[in-house]
């Protein structure tokens, strides 16, 4: 047992305003775009019939909607959060809360990641290997690396002494480079909520979470609000070869966000996010394995509103908005099967992440091929919007 505890919901959920996606059973049998207000969910859903849509609002129209729009009482929110926690099924299910949003995310933000990408890097995909390496290059790197500032005339002399010394990397340009690393995590429609089964590639035999915060960011490169994810991460593959990066990351069910996005308002920004500490644990259910550990936003080498311009501008468009994971610190080294092994799932694992302004959100973790398959897209969702008579309300630009 241990010492971690973690509210399903933030703890100030009374001024918590958030959205989210349910799947209602029949008659509606397909997903609804909810509200929480007061701790109970309220289907929102013919006023935006998806998330992507809802979020176009202008800011103060996005907030009334969800403060005060009409819409049917689906119950408490907390009974179906610790419902889905439980593994517990019932006539609402908790999806991923966003829909048509690309899903990006950013890597090597935090500088310990950044030397256990190293680390990936030089053990080729080797576990055993990782130990050896990262004494190594603790000695030779030496200093703190979170204290320079990406693209810095100080990040500028270290690539050049680095470089000398035959040390530099890939991953080292993007950690302290000017440009941030940002990827496509997984594709539309793919992400799963809370509750639900996060998979491994069978190939895979070392792997970890990455507990993050993901911002909802609107097309006109707004950040509307944030919430929890697991950008689940195969360490042997990516190690093998960063153009294997997609193979690494996008993998059914492997990619978690969740429960709810809480919006910003008067009482939670951006400034909010810059501070949160995110707390984690792994619950092994075959081995009685425990491992906590955070995710510090202070601490990241990049601030959020730089990364979601170096997602979107000028240079790169998004019609339907976009969710962008903001990177990890976490990086799981604590032996489980072997001294100097280090760490990497076993199925059934329970990973639980949290925040307080935030919730939990919760997951376990199984082989991507034993898991439900993803057949649930952008096709599949307007057909069921227009059986619903809802397609219309799908398109808040055309209104």
């Amino acid at each position: 047992m241990t010492a971690f505890q973690a509210e399903m919901l933030p703890e100030d959920l009374g001024q918590a305003l958030m959205v989210g996606r349910v799947w209602r059973a029949a008659p509606v049998d397909g997903p609804a775009v909810v509200a929480v207000r007061g701790g109970r969910l309220v289907d929102i859903t013919r006023h935006a019939a998806t998330v992507a849509d809802l979020f176009e609002h202008e800011r103060d129209q996005l907030l009334a909607i969800v403060r005060e729009a009409e819409g049917e009482d689906l119950g408490p929110a907390a009974a179906l959060v610790e419902a889905a926690a439980a593994g517990q099924a019932g006539a609402l299910r908790l999806l991923a809360p966003c829909d048509l949003q690309a899903i990006k995310a950013c890597g090597v933000t935090f500088a310990v990641s950044l030397l256990e990408r190293v680390i990936e890097e030089q053990a080729k995909g080797d576990p055993a290997r990782a130990s050896a390496l990262r004494q190594q290059l603790q000695a030779s790197i030496g200093g703190n690396l979170s204290e320079i500032a990406p693209g810095s005339e100080a990040a500028l002399r270290l690539k050049a002494e680095l470089q000398e010394r035959g040390l530099w990397s890939q991953y080292m340009e993007v950690g302290i480079g000017p440009d941030a690393e940002v990827f496509t995590k997984s594709q539309p429609m793919s992400a799963v909520g809370h509750g639900a089964d996060v998979g491994l590639h069978p190939s895979s035999h070392w792997n970890n979470p990455e507990p993050e915060i993901v911002l909802a960011v609107n097309s006109r490169a707004e950040v509307v609000g944030a919430t929890l994810g697991n950008d689940v991460n195969l360490r042997d593959i990516e190690g093998r070869s960063a153009l294997l990066l997609g193979k690494a990351k996008d993998n059914n069910g492997s990619c978690a966000i969740g429960p709810f996005i809480r919006l910003f308002d008067a009482g939670f920004g951006i400034d909010t996010l810059r501070q949160l500490e995110l707390r984690m644990l792994i619950e092994g259910a075959d081995d009685g394995f425990a491992l906590e550990g955070s995710s510090r936003m202070r601490e990241i080498s990049r601030d959020p509103l730089d990364l979601v311009a170096q997602t979107c501008g000028a240079h790169h468009q998004y019609p339907d908005g976009f969710m962008l994971f903001l990177g990890t610190m976490f990086s799981p080294i604590k032996d489980r099967d072997a001294a100097g092994g280090g760490f990497t799932h076993h199925a059934g694992d329970r990973v639980s992440i949290s925040t307080p302004s935030l919730g939990t959100l919760v997951n376990r973790v199984q082989r991507s091929d034993r898991i439900a398959p993803w057949t649930f897209g952008v096709r599949a969702l307007y057909r069921n919007l227009a059986r619903r008579g809802l397609a219309a309300a799908a398109d808040v630009r055309s209104a």
